[in-house]
């Protein structure tokens, strides 16, 4: 018969707990360690995904660029330059004998009130729009008032502008006051 016999001075200690908590700590610590090397990895990955993609459009930027330059060098050839200054003259014949009168002098009756009326309209064209110089002649206040209200409201009359205003001579005795305006028209 065999007797188990400790002899030791002091009793034997488990460190069992120690381990398996130190276990779990390093398994949570070694999933820890590869989900953020699997976040790092992808980050990378879609880092240079992006540099490369970043890249790409750099180079389509540079060859627009180096395009654009070769065209503006191309338009500014004397010959070019002349065949674009023509064209650009033939087109604003077009524009301004394309400009309808009539439609425009419905549009400004529509608006002029009584006791208001056109001395003087100048159309302009100013990229791509026309703008009208009009002097107009007022016979009270309330009838330039009027007017002046109309033509901010119209749809087809925008940006006006007081350029100056008058008293009319003693003479006149349809006008009391005289007004030169800049308004753009466009008729949508």
């Amino acid at each position: 018969m065999q007797i188990r016999l400790n002899l030791a001075t002091k009793a034997l200690q488990t460190h069992r707990r120690f381990l398996v908590g130190a276990g779990l700590l390093t398994f949570v610590g070694g999933i820890l360690f590869l989900s953020l090397g699997w976040h790092v990895y992808s980050v990378r990955k879609v880092d240079s995904e992006f540099r490369a993609e970043t890249e790409v459009v750099r180079q389509e930027l540079i060859a627009s660029q180096k395009e654009r330059d070769d065209l503006e060098r191309f338009f500014t050839q004397p010959e070019n330059a002349r065949l674009h200054d023509r064209a650009a003259f033939l087109n604003s014949i077009g524009d301004a004998a394309s400009f309808n009168w009539t439609l425009m002098f419905m549009d400004l009756e529509r608006v002029l009130p009584g006791g208001v009326r056109v001395i003087s309209i100048e159309p302009v064209q100013l990229k791509g729009r026309i703008l009208l110089k009009i002097k107009v002649g007022a016979s009270s206040e309330d009838a330039k008032l009027q007017f002046i209200h109309a033509l901010e409201q119209s749809m087809e009359f925008s940006s006006l502008e007081l350029v100056s205003e008058h008293q009319a001579p003693a003479g006149d005795q349809t006008d009391k006051e005289t007004m030169d305006l800049n308004v753009v028209y466009s008729r949508s």
